[in-house]
């Protein structure tokens, strides 16, 4: 059994280390709301276009651009979102093991030397280059700072990319910020543009809350069991009468790329977002194990003092019954 100087002594350490989980968890669920505040900010865009886009495909369904056709893959781009430190749980990784079995499978289709990867974050930088494998840069600026012009360079650059030819499919792996205590880890394809799956994704966020519990995120799931009921309640035909000047190609050619640019965006703002709240769970975890480390080593602590106690009385009554 540890003498009571040891057992004092963990303590003392694990106090500390709680006041640094507890502080940690406090900066992480700040961060959160300002990454989520940055979301609902870019919300009211991404509906509006998505609304246009809706119409005109409605209008026009056979109305394509080079962006939205599918063709054999021999050239692919993988952009992997993670973080640029530690301490929040599986969150990077995740990223890492999908995007290592996204490089697997298609090595054995294409071959290892055809897949190119964008890294967001240090973490996957440093993982792809310990691989060997073929990284396009060092994006992990963005991962802490989320920029929209950068996010537009990239986009653009991968968008060339596939106008020319030279990479035929582009992916996104990140995870999807559905609410504080649910990141839904995400394989997408980024290029070409799907649209019927686009349009059709899971669109639904709890963006009030920086809470991580059951109760929260059954919360959630009714509220969108909801709004699931009510639209299909209330499904409205898009009556938008657009005029559509000089032709619907030309305008989608000028709208598709665009989008990509809000998808890559949105893909970054929800990894962002995702971070902060896995960290802020581990490190309420960390806190809540370090109470419970701290209420067994009180009673350990107690204990021994007790028995410590005992023994000297039984020492001083010893010897008073000699004498």
């Amino acid at each position: 059994m540890p003498s009571l100087k040891e057992i004092k002594g963990r303590i003392a350490s694990v106090n500390s280390t709680r006041k640094i989980t507890s502080a940690m968890k406090m900066v992480a669920s700040s961060k959160l709301h300002h990454a989520q505040v940055a979301i609902q900010n870019m919300l009211p865009y991404e509906t509006m276009l998505e609304h246009i886009l809706k119409s005109f495909l409605a209008a026009e369904a056979e109305a394509h651009t080079v962006f939205d056709q599918a063709r054999p893959v021999k050239r692919v781009a993988l952009v992997v979102f993670t973080s640029n430190s530690s301490l929040c749980g599986g969150f990077n990784a995740n990223s890492i093991r999908l995007m290592m079995h996204a490089v697997d499978k298609y090595a054995e289709e294409i071959g290892r030397e055809n897949i190119e990867i964008y890294p967001i974050g240090r973490k996957v930088y440093e993982k792809a280059k310990k691989l060997g494998l073929n990284v396009q840069g060092d994006f992990s600026a963005l991962a802490d700072k989320p920029n929209v012009n950068k996010c537009i360079e990239i986009a653009m650059e991968l968008g060339g990319k596939f106008y020319e030819g030279s990479i035929d499919k582009v992916e996104l792996i990140y995870h999807h910020f559905k609410s504080a205590g649910s990141q839904v880890l995400t394989r997408k394809t980024f290029l070409p543009i799907d649209l019927e799956s686009e349009l059709n994704a899971d669109h639904e966020r709890d963006l009030t809350s920086v809470i991580a519990t059951k109760e929260s995120q059954e919360y959630l799931k009714k509220r969108g069991e909801r709004q699931t009921e009510q639209k299909d309640n209330n499904v409205k035909p898009l009556n938008d009468n657009f005029i559509v000047e000089p032709d619907m190609n030309t305008v989608l050619s000028q709208l598709l790329p665009k989008y990509a640019h809000l998808l890559f965006y949105t893909a970054l703002l929800d990894s962002n977002a995702s971070e902060h709240a896995a960290r802020m769970v581990a490190m309420q975890t960390a806190t809540d194990n370090a109470d419970e480390l701290l209420r067994e080593l009180n009673l350990q602590y107690n204990k021994g003092r007790q028995q410590a106690i005992t023994n000297e009385l039984l020492d001083i009554v010893g010897g008073s019954v000699n004498n």
